[in-house]
């Protein structure tokens, strides 16, 4: 298999790999979303990011996602002219596992395209990269995002107690989620319909 994917397309949604030229909409994406994603996301204190910066940021997410060392992805609508959110599959030191994180643009919330974006992501973990098994993370007061691995088939691990630090710099607790390989033929997740494509735009076949 011709890993990563580079471009993956749901019924709704273009999955790709960042580029620098996404810097201008991907900032007008954050700062119309940044009061509805400060209170889940900690790594909005670094936001909002200048131009210059925003294209350093990514630039490195470019050349991790080509080393095989991180895949960040931006999510657009199916004509890539606007900047639904972000996600990705982010490689963890314990065994043969991605994780699944996401933020959607505050103004396409409640529209079911975090489980779109999750479900994609899944299916793309286990039949492009052959994972053990996938993690998804997560405020234990997020129901909005606690809700997309549910509906998922994931099984709740655990609720591990002061694990993150919050925006406002209190500790809080994180849900683990997770679904094996086993498990994923059976689950919702295996349902999702997608096309996933390589560096050179290649169409990738979907197994498993």
């Amino acid at each position: 298999m011709r890993k990563p994917a580079y471009r993956i397309e749901t019924e709704r949604t273009t999955l790709r790999c960042w580029q620098p030229t996404d810097a201008p909409t991907l900032s007008a994406a954050m700062e119309a979303s940044l009061a509805h994603l400060r209170e889940w996301m900690p790594w909005t204190a670094g936001e909002p990011k200048s131009l210059d910066e925003r294209i350093a940021f990514l630039r490195g997410a470019r050349a991790a996602f080509d080393k095989d060392e991180d895949y960040i992805y931006g999510i657009f609508n199916r004509d890539e002219n606007a900047v639904i959110g972000g996600s990705g599959l982010h490689k963890r030191d314990e065994g043969n596992c991605l994780e699944i994180g996401y933020w959607i643009h505050v103004a396409y919330i409640n529209r079911g395209l975090a489980t779109e974006i999750a479900a994609a992501l899944t299916k793309a973990a286990f039949a492009i990269h052959g994972v053990d098994w996938v993690e998804i993370r997560c405020d234990p007061n997020n129901i909005r995002s606690a809700s997309v691995p549910r509906k998922l088939g994931y099984t709740h691990e655990a609720t591990l107690r002061r694990r993150r630090t919050t925006p406002q710099g209190k500790a809080e607790g994180t849900m683990i989620w997770s679904l094996f390989a086993d498990e994923f033929p059976d689950s919702p997740a295996a349902q999702a319909r997608i096309e996933a494509f390589d560096a050179l735009g290649r169409g990738m076949k979907m197994t498993g």
